[in-house]
């Protein structure tokens, strides 16, 4: 409020400050002006006694006959009685005052203000004592021909007051200057009104805070007012909405796996997600914190020499196409996969998508192949040779027998190598499609130890499960089944006769169960605990044949279990045995 009032104060001021000056400058050029009025009335009287004077003077031939005593006539019809004339020769000589009776014994005059005025000038006019009555008086001279006649009016009061000028005008514009005065102060006031408001409206749009309706005069000012305000609400709509959409693409450039930005002509970042940052940070080997750097970096020089073959000239196609260029960039174990699109403003983006996975599965799907084509091989060798030893011999009923049995554990073994296979495959492709419900994991565990239990007594292998009846988490029955017999079945396989298996829930979080899976077998070397979890690998190929494993028994388990947002590792324990270590997300 106190701003307010300031601005219209100053206002104010100024334009009371314009509005004083030109009333001065008018009372000073009127009083001026009618002081000179006063003063021309003035000596027009003086003038009119000049020029009778000199009438009189030629009618009466008094130069020539040189009586000017007779010139004391002229009292008696001259209309004022204090005027004093005197009659100078031309040397300036007094020939008679008509206020000194001695006038011959008078100073010479010659020198006179008012007598030098007349003689450059016709006449002349001045205000001063008089040396020789010591009186103050209006002089007006006049030259003529042979002499000078001037007349003098006493300047007394009544003189002094008909020069001064009227002060009715003064007061009249005193009284128009308050009136002018309140009427500016009013218009002032309106009109800092509506500039403060004005200015509280940009201001609240300058700090991006909602702006309601402005209430303005019904006037041009308030018409220009509310145009401002619907210009600027619509550029804030535009704004908000351009803002609104900056960040969903901002937003989605974060969630993609591809990093990209966006430069101008100049090679000036407009925007970037952090993949982008990450990518030509792994691709460099060095620290990079800008997306400008990109240009830097000599892996990028051929991206780089492809933009600058374009801004200078205008080569860009009038159709959708656009120029891009690609090409790929090995790093370590890695590949990249680089594009630029340059667009029609000569700004461009650039592209980073990181191409490992796809390559590396192409190469695993190659090796799968290659190691299924393999693994079937055997079992169907097999069969194929037990049953054409059959059709081609005379084997006894015993040896036929014994040979039906060696083929049909064959195609159990195929049998679990095409189920295994296909469950694998359905979990890397397909894995949204398993149903997930509320599990029991101790209940499940429970079902794994049952069904095994004859070859678990068989081998004289102890279970201690250490999983309490309140464990619970969304999932697939089946595959966590599987993941518990999978561990089973490789301790009964591998770990031999006369051990122990421990089964145990050992932490949890607010997302996560904690299991660890041990056995006191003999373990396996530290070589192969890296590669345990790839498909068809095995320590003792001949061996792991023998037991009937298919060699996708662990990645079927490493597959399962971070299907269900989980982690898994091994270790051999330092008293003997192997221990794995994974986690189960609650939901």
């Amino acid at each position: 409020m106190k701003q307010k009032r300031t601005y219209q104060k100053r206002i104010f001021l100024y334009s009371l400050s314009v509005f004083t000056f030109f009333l001065v400058a008018i009372l000073v050029f009127q009083f001026n002006r009618e002081k000179r009025y006063k003063a021309a009335q003035l000596e027009n009287t003086l003038d009119n006694i000049t020029e009778i004077t000199h009438k009189f003077i030629e009618h009466r031939h008094i130069f020539e006959n040189g009586d000017f005593g007779v010139l004391d006539s002229l009292k008696t019809i001259l209309p004022h009685e204090n005027v004093r004339t005197t009659l100078i020769g031309r040397n300036g000589a007094v020939l008679y005052d008509s206020f000194v009776g001695d006038f011959e014994h008078m100073e010479n005059h010659l020198q006179r203000p008012e007598v030098q005025k007349a003689f450059s000038a016709g006449k002349g006019s001045g205000i001063r004592e008089s040396a020789t009555t010591n009186q103050k008086f209006y002089y007006y001279a006049r030259f003529y021909k042979n002499y000078y006649i001037r007349t003098a009016i006493v300047y007394d009061h009544a003189i002094i007051h008909f020069l001064q000028a009227e002060r009715v005008f003064i007061f009249f514009l005193l009284f128009m200057f308050l009136i002018m005065g309140w009427m500016l102060y009013f218009v002032t006031r309106r009109l800092g009104d509506f500039i403060n408001r004005l200015k509280d409206f940009a201001i609240r749009a300058g700090r991006d805070e909602k702006i309601d309706d402005v209430a303005f005069p019904d006037d041009e000012l308030g018409i220009i007012s509310q145009q401002i305000i619907r210009i600027y609400k619509k550029m804030k709509e535009a704004k908000d909405d351009l803002a609104n959409e900056k960040e969903k693409l901002f937003r989605h450039l974060q969630v993609l796996n591809v990093g990209i930005a966006f430069f101008s002509a100049k090679k000036e970042k407009t925007l970037a997600n952090s993949h982008f940052i990450q990518y030509i940070n792994l691709i460099s080997e060095k620290s990079v914190l800008s997306a400008e750097h990109v240009f830097l970096i000599p892996e990028f020089s051929e991206i780089s020499d492809f933009i600058d073959s374009y801004p200078e000239e205008n080569t860009l196609p009038a159709h959708d196409e656009l120029p891009r260029h690609e090409i790929t960039i090995a790093r370590s174990d890695r590949y990249f996969q680089i594009q630029v699109i340059i667009f029609a403003d000569k700004s461009f983006e650039i592209l980073i998508s990181d191409v490992t996975r796809p390559e590396k599965r192409r190469l695993l799907k190659q090796q799968l192949t290659s190691n299924i084509a393999h693994e079937l091989k055997t079992p169907l060798a097999s069969i194929k040779g037990y049953l054409e030893t059959i059709l081609s011999n005379d084997v006894p009923p015993g040896k036929q027998k014994y040979f039906i049995e060696k083929a049909f554990a064959q195609s159990e073994r195929l049998s679990d190598l095409i189920n295994d296979i296909s469950l694998l495959n359905n979990i890397e492709d397909a894995g949204d499609l398993f149903e997930l419900k509320e599990l029991n994991i101790r209940r499940i565990v429970d079902d794994v130890i049952e069904n095994l239990s004859s070859r678990l007594e068989a081998a004289n292998i102890k279970t201690d499960i250490r999983i309490g009846p309140s464990v619970k988490l969304k999932g697939n029955d089946s595959l966590i089944f599987s993941v518990f017999q999978n561990f089973v079945e490789n301790t009964i396989k591998y770990a031999g006769k006369n051990v122990s298996i421990c089964i145990n829930q050992y932490l949890e979080d607010e997302d996560h169960y904690y299991f660890s899976y041990s056995d006191t077998g003999p373990g396996i070397p530290e070589e192969h605990m890296q590669r345990i979890f790839e498909r068809f690998y095995r320590i003792d190929k001949g061996r792991s044949r023998e037991t009937g494993g298919t060699g996708l028994g662990l990645s079927i388990v490493k597959n399962a279990i971070q299907l269900h947002k989980g982690e898994i590792s091994v270790r051999n324990r330092p008293e003997g045995g192997l221990e794995f270590l994974f986690s189960l997300a609650k939901k």
